[in-house]
């Protein structure tokens, strides 16, 4: 990996959460003289911003001699950091626009490492989310080393990768423009408004990317087993499967005297996920819910009595599930901004932790506190998925010094959704997957 980096101005590093991406980059940054051309700019989650990169440099003698200053909190709080001199300035991407507007022509980074290089996957050439356009303004006038970092290239399929490539070559590889790339490798779904990859895509796709992106897998070098997966089936009570295949046929289902309408296919999908787990909205963007049944929240008690006083952590997606789940469990905590949560967690004085896969996910360590995680419910995002199974996966409970498995209970609605996005998410994986392989190959 630092050979990659170090080699080439411009490159991708697809390496697994949790393979030591960010003290590789850091020893690079600071044996090939990079620092020598001004300060560095480190784009990260809000979390990993403030706090991973700079604890990274506390962990290591080699990089001690290294000025960190994270540009986060309020206004105030980020002319000062950007204020202080400093080797490496980290900046969350919700910032960056703010940072972009602030420096403008006066822009002092030469170097930009993108973490989670996937926040950029939506960038468009006339349109996409203003960090990215921001971003895209210096990409190829002020900076002239650009490193992105990430485990998860393609999450949602080869669509994701454009974005993400336009930053390492300004679209010479895969297409100047979005449009130009899908019209090269994939073809229109039945619906007229999504692409789908031609036979041929996934290949020539690696083929032409393969010379500025390196992967990088733990699991070559060291022997860790597979996490247990466990999938768990509750089958619905008459009454809400009856509601449930009303949803699914008329778009529209009725429970506790109260209607609930889906507006379209992708309303529907929402309605059908909440009814899987329990309790649906019966309004959009309405915080009141109503129960369909408690057949997941009995599974999980099953799940935390076979686990034998061992912690349990609990993902959940809606906030009608947290409610429940709290209602249940007295004794849970939800993972919060406090990091004293995570403290208790990792010291076992938290024998039941819910947390939203979107909150859970990069920068955290969880692995000191257990080994056992329960999908309470699925969503589509394969990313956060991974990611919070990352938190106590097989590689950190390694790195921690524990020998013992990793538990995934998926609790699933027979018969639902469920299954669809459980099996949805598994072949997400498998394109990325062999995108990965690739990377590999060409190490190899």
């Amino acid at each position: 990996m630092i050979d990659h980096i170090s080699r080439l101005p411009r490159s991708a590093v697809f390496a697994s959460m949790g393979s030591g991406k960010t003290s590789a980059v850091l020893s690079v940054l600071s044996c090939v003289d990079l620092l020598d051309q001004g300060p560095v700019l480190v784009l990260a989650p809000l979390r990993v911003a403030r706090t991973v990169w700079p604890g990274e440099i506390e962990k290591w003698d080699h990089l001690s001699g290294l000025r960190v200053s994270a540009i986060v909190g309020d206004r105030n709080e980020r002319e000062a950091a950007l204020a202080t001199p400093a080797d490496i300035y980290t900046v969350n991407y919700e910032n960056l626009p703010w940072l972009y507007e602030k420096l403008e022509s006066r822009w002092p980074f030469r170097t930009v490492v993108a973490d989670e290089l996937t926040r950029l996957k939506n960038y468009r050439s006339r349109q996409g989310g203003k960090r990215a356009r921001a971003l895209s303004a210096v990409a190829f006038k002020g900076i002239e080393r650009f490193i992105g970092l990430t485990g998860t290239p393609a999450p949602n399929g080869l669509l994701d990768l454009w974005g993400q490539m336009w930053f390492i070559d300004q679209g010479q590889r895969l297409g100047r423009t979005y449009n130009s790339f899908c019209q090269r490798w994939f073809y229109k779904d039945y619906s007229g408004f999504g692409w789908l990859p031609n036979d041929w895509a996934d290949e020539q796709i690696r083929e032409a990317i393969a010379d500025v992106c390196v992967k990088v897998d733990p699991t070559d070098y060291i022997d860790i087993d597979e996490p247990i997966s466990n999938a768990i089936e509750v089958e619905l009570p008459p009454a809400a499967a009856r509601e449930y295949k009303r949803m699914e046929r008329h778009f529209w289902s009725e429970l506790e005297g109260e209607e609930i309408e889906a507006l379209s296919a992708a309303a529907k999908s929402n309605k059908l996920l909440q009814l899987a787990n329990g309790a649906v909205y019966p309004e959009s963007g309405n915080s009141r819910w109503v129960k369909a049944h408690d057949e997941k929240l009995d599974a999980l008690e099953s799940v935390i009595e076979e686990a034998a006083g061992m912690p349990v952590l609990v993902a959940y997606h809606y906030k009608s599930d947290l409610a429940r789940l709290q209602h249940r469990f007295k004794h849970g905590r939800v993972l919060d901004a406090n990091t004293q949560t995570i403290t208790d967690w990792n010291e076992g004085r938290i024998q039941l932790l819910f947390a939203h896969p979107a909150s859970a996910g990069h920068g955290l360590d969880l692995q000191y506190g257990g080994n056992i995680l329960c999908f309470f419910g699925l969503w589509w995002d394969l990313e956060a998925h991974d990611q919070i199974i990352e938190r106590i996966g097989p590689l950190r409970q390694y790195q921690a010094g524990f020998k013992r498995p990793v538990y995934l209970h998926y609790i699933l609605a027979k018969g639902t959704i469920d299954s669809v996005v459980y099996h949805r998410l598994e072949s997400k994986r498998s394109v990325q997957s062999v995108l990965l392989e690739a990377m590999k190959e060409r190490i190899e």
